[in-house]
This record gives C-alpha cells, structure tokens and sequence, in this order.
C-alpha cells in the first residue's frame, strides 16, 4: 500500500496513537503555522552538528530502526528549535514531547485524529495549502509542532508546563506536563547549543 493511501486508511479508520493532541483551534495559530511552514537555517558550525548527532543520535536508535530517518528526525528538530526571528527552543524539550506524543512513530495517529510525530491536527494541512499525508513526513511536521508548541509557549510567559498543558489540550492537570519534562531529562545535555551569550535558556522545572 501506497504510503498516501496508508495515512487516509489510518486516518477513517481512527487508529489510536500515542497520545492525544490539542485541539489546536485557536485562530491565532494559523499565522504563526503559516510563517513556519518556509524552510530553516540550523546549524551555525560544524561543531555544534557533531556534538548534537554524536550526543542525540544513539539514545534514538532504540525507537527508530532506520538510520536515515533518524538524522532527519534530530536535524529538523535542531532547525525547528532554533528558527531564526522566534524565539529559541530546547532542541531536547521539542525530542521529549515526540517522545510522549508518537514514541517517534511518525505514522501515529490519535482517537482526536492529531498525525505523526508531534501529533498535529489534520485541519492544518488543508488551510495552509498542503496534503493531509504530509503531516507524516518528518520536515514538515516537525515544523507545525514546534511552531504550535512555541505559539503557546510565548502565550504562557515561558511557562513550560502550562504550554504543554495547552498543547496537549490538559489545560489545569498536571499529568501530561509532568510526564513531558521528565522524558526531557533523558533527551537534554545538548540544549545550551546554539545559545548566544547572555541567551536564557529554558530548563526542566521552568
């Protein structure tokens, strides 16, 4: 089967995935998507690759079996985390919310319909001018779970449980929040990478 035509069958047939996704309605959303959709620079010397695959790409080999995709997995996640003009992510925070979100199965699919790695509702394809069968390929993905993710963070005041909780759609439990940060303590060790001096940088307990 086709890989389009697998997502569409997952997708009627409401296959469960790893967790459940926020509803991610909220109207400011749609700009703050579409403004991350245009390609990412990542990377600003060779150094800082080889530290972040060297670090990062072992401890993924256990959830993703083919090598490829694992460096597709931590580039994009090193790009979305350091956009340029938004504000900075830690790259291990965005690893630990895949984590909890798909187990780093990019086919996942949600009960609430919520696709692929960061569990992304399948509205946003549509009013951003993309297939819904995208949403399962790494790039973009990635792209509208970070932008999401950071639209609630900014909204929250670097809050990072509340952003999560609202990303998540557990708006007021902790259980989702929680179980996030204490997977980024598993993916953290490269998170002050890429920081200019002076930068803060956002911490598990934050």
């Amino acid at each position: 089967m086709r890989a389009s035509a697998l997502v569409l069958a997952l997708l009627l047939a409401g296959t469960v995935g790893a967790a459940h996704a926020d509803q991610q309605r909220d109207p400011e959303l749609r700009a703050v998507v579409q403004q991350a959709i245009a390609e990412a620079e990542c990377f600003p010397d060779e150094f800082e690759a080889e530290v972040w695959y060297k670090m990062m790409e072992p401890r993924l080999r256990r959830a993703v079996q083919d090598r490829d995709e694992r460096i597709q997995i931590l580039k994009h996640v090193f790009c979305e985390a350091h956009r340029a003009g938004e504000a900075r992510l830690p790259p291990g925070l965005v690893m630990a919310i895949i984590d909890v979100e798909s187990r780093f199965n990019r086919w996942a699919v949600s009960p609430a319909g919520a696709v692929g790695l960061m569990q992304v509702m399948p509205f946003w394809p549509e009013q951003l001018g993309m297939r819904r069968h995208q949403l399962v390929r790494v790039p973009e993905n990635i792209r509208m779970g970070a932008a999401i993710f950071r639209h609630y963070l900014r909204r929250e005041r670097n809050d990072v449980a509340k952003a999560l909780a609202r990303y998540n759609g557990s708006v007021g439990r902790r259980w989702y929040s929680d179980m996030v940060i204490q997977r980024w303590t598993r993916w953290n060790g490269a998170d002050d990478l890429g920081l200019a001096p002076g930068q803060p940088v956002l911490k598990p307990g934050s």
